[in-house]
């Protein structure tokens, strides 16, 4: 299977997700926008990944290639691929299904806790998400959940933190795939955003227990292998 991952910055890669793909004999591809790079052809790719960034879904104007990016989502949800959506991914996806994406009441960054809907007990990522972990959070922007798609859980700070469409479609507001390298990048480029407020933890809270990172990355596999048979 071929993997190819959409890329907004230069400090948000694939995290951990890269070694689950490359341990398993998946090729792996990336088109990093923030370079100016075209993605690739739908027949050249499997399953596509669109990660996360500062940047909001309708800044256009600041960023252009968005407008080439919502539309190659679109494309590859239409041709039946896999796709997973992090974070900023995540809202990309629900815009281009028709969903709105706001500023959320909170800004959420740092380990908090997930709920996972009553509708998502019977599917198998949200049986994966149904335990009592906490997970890696950084966003302050939301989405609502498309039409016809399961919402998978909320949060105390945030209503709507994922979602499964059409079958093969996982969108995701929070971070699985963070490594403890990773959340060091986004604490030294995003360092501004730790505003103390009450969803916002300091860069010691997120790192004091390295363990954490490896458990939600073997959450992130978890469902990873669930999607590779979707």
């Amino acid at each position: 299977m071929h993997i190819h991952y959409l890329q907004h910055v230069p400090f948000e890669g694939l995290g951990s997700m890269e070694s689950w793909f490359r341990d398993r004999n998946h090729s792996v591809s990336a088109t990093h926008l923030y370079r100016g790079e075209t993605p690739p052809g739908l027949d050249q790719f499997d399953w596509l990944v669109v990660m996360g960034g500062p940047m909001g879904v309708s800044d256009e104007q600041q960023y252009s290639w968005l407008t080439e990016e919502k539309h190659f989502i679109r494309k590859a949800i239409e041709a039946g691929k896999i796709v997973l959506g992090v974070c900023l991914g995540a809202q990309l996806i629900a815009n281009v299904l028709g969903a709105p994406v706001t500023r959320n009441r909170h800004r959420e960054i740092g380990w908090f806790p997930l709920s996972v809907t009553e509708g998502a007990l019977n599917n198998p990522i949200g049986k994966i998400l149904s335990g009592d972990s906490e997970v890696f959070h950084w966003h302050g922007d939301t989405f609502a959940i498309p039409t016809g798609a399961i919402s998978l859980a909320s949060s105390a700070a945030c209503a709507n933190q994922g979602f499964v469409y059409a079958g093969k479609v996982v969108g995701f507001q929070f971070h699985l795939e963070t490594t403890e390298t990773s959340a060091r990048d986004l604490i030294n480029y995003c360092g501004d955003e730790l505003d103390g407020s009450e969803y916002v933890q300091s860069a010691q809270q997120m790192l004091e227990e390295p363990s954490r990172f490896m458990l939600i990355n073997q959450l992130m596999g978890e469902i990873l292998a669930v999607m590779e048979k979707m």
